[in-house]
Formats: C-alpha cells, structure tokens, sequence
C-alpha cells in the first residue's frame, strides 16, 4: 500500500523500470546481441562493398536503363543527371551506403510485415493485437528508436538497421491486411465454392489481387526507411545522412543542402521505381 501511495505522489517510475530491462537485457543476452551487430555490419559492409565494385559510370547507365524501362523517359533523365550530380559531388560512396542500409532495412522489414499483415487479415484476433501496435509504432518519434537500439547494439550499423525495420515496418503490415480484406467477397465464396483451401485462396487468389496495394504499401516502406537512415546517422550510420548530420554540426550550409539534394535524387528514384512494381489494381 507504502508503495502505491508513493506512486500517487511521486509518480509511477515508468523511466527507470524501461532503464532497468535495457541495462538487463544488455546484461544477460549480450551473448546474442553481439554475433547480431557483427553480423549486420558485416552484411551492410558486403552489400556496400558489392555496389562499390561496379565502377560509377556502368551502374548509373545500369539504372538509367532500368528507369526508361520501367517509368519512362522522364524519370530516366532525372536518374541521369542526378546520379551524375551525386558523382560529380564526390558523395557517390555514401550514397551506395545509404542505399544498401535502405535496401537491407526494406528487405527485413518486408520479410516481418507480410506474415504479420496476412495472420492479421486472416483472423481477426491477431488484427486486434497487431493493430494497436502499429498505431504505437507509428506514433513514437522516431528519435526514441534510436535510444534502446544504441543501449542494446552501442553505435554501428546493427541499431541504425533496426530502428529502421521499427520505424518503417507498420505501412507495410497495414496495406497487406487492407489489400486481402478488400479482395471481393464473391471471389472468396467462388473459391470456396471450387473447393480451395484457405493456403491456395490466399496464396493464388487474394495475394495476387491484393498486390497493388501491398507494393504500396512497401513503397511507404522504402520511403521511411530513408528517411530514418538520415536520422541513424546520429548513432553512427554512414551515407548521406552523416553528411547531413556532420554539416550542421558544422555549420556548413553549402555541404549540408548538396547532402539534402542527393536524398532527395535518392528518394524519388526508389519511389519511382517501387512505384512501377505496383501492377495494375484489380479490387
């Protein structure tokens, strides 16, 4: 009762209880988290590395190419001149790490939030849990990620990948529950009529028809994992984000708004070409 009254008075030590599982879980599993950190540096470092083996010129003729391909003549011209600008500025080494801490953070994300959003879009408990978790998710600055992930990883690739999963992952795991539920609900009787099972309803007909808006959604995906890899720099991340972060605590405006400008290059690339990944919208 001495304890709740204290409670009432002082208020509940919500801090100290989160700063104590931190300290125990850094305590008593740093045999886990270790080998987890090394292993995301390693991986970050061998996608870095791959990327960089390609000379320049070859891979932005490469995704010149796959811009015309896949968005049109426009969209190829801006990957053009931006690319080259990036090159041209000397920041073409942190915009290959940036890319592959996007890619990386986009692929884990994408490998949780699809089973998540197909068990929540299939049974309704699971939707009910998920959801609320989700709105926490989205609604928590994105600063706060950083805190836990840094007490548990220290500084590196491995907290700025995982609070990029965090912070990216909800789109995701909400546009798959909406694409399934919105597949029509004569389609799903028709199957059921034909005798499918629930695995082949989902994985030959709602998947398939869910697809536009599942793309969608990891098209939000990409986006706020870019964004967050600039805020990641702050707890060691490299790429164009420290770029960013190292020209205002320098007060360097020039370097920080060139910075600025390849994100931006960066971001409307990979938004273009997920967004030609979408397909056509069958619901």
């Amino acid at each position: 009762m001495g304890k709740w009254m204290t409670w009432l008075k002082e208020g509940i030590p919500l801090a100290d209880w989160f700063n104590d599982g931190v300290a125990w879980v850094t305590e008593h599993l740093s045999w886990a988290t270790r080998p987890m950190a090394s292993g995301m540096e390693w991986t970050l470092g061998a996608l870095k590395g791959a990327l960089m083996w390609i000379p320049a010129p070859i891979l932005i003729i490469a995704v010149v190419a796959l811009t015309l391909w896949r968005c049109g003549k426009g969209v190829a011209v801006f990957a053009a001149l931006g690319l080259l600008l990036i090159w041209n500025q000397g920041l073409w080494e942190s915009l290959i790490y940036s890319l592959s801490l996007v890619l990386i953070s986009t692929l884990l994300s994408i490998i949780i939030a699809l089973p998540v959003g197909m068990l929540a879009a299939l049974f309704r408990p699971v939707e009910v849990v998920v959801k609320p978790i989700l709105d926490l998710m989205q609604t928590m600055p994105a600063f706060v990620y950083l805190l836990p992930c840094v007490a548990l990883f220290s500084i590196g690739a491995m907290p700025a990948v995982l609070a990029t999963v965090i912070f990216s992952m909800p789109p995701a795991v909400r546009f798959t529950i909406l694409g399934i539920q919105q597949v029509p609900s004569d389609l799903d009787e028709g199957a059921e009529a034909f005798g499918s099972t629930r695995a082949q309803k989902l994985f030959k007909l709602q998947l398939p028809l869910a697809r536009p808006t599942i793309m969608a959604g990891i098209n939000q995906t990409v986006m706020l994992a870019l964004s967050m890899s600039v805020i990641a720099s702050m707890v060691g991340a490299e790429g164009l984000g420290a770029d960013v972060y190292s020209a205002i605590q320098g007060n360097d405006n020039g370097h920080g708004i060139v910075s600025g400008i390849c994100v931006v290059v960066l971001a409307v690339l990979l938004d273009r070409i997920a967004q030609s990944c979408k397909g056509r919208d069958y619901t």
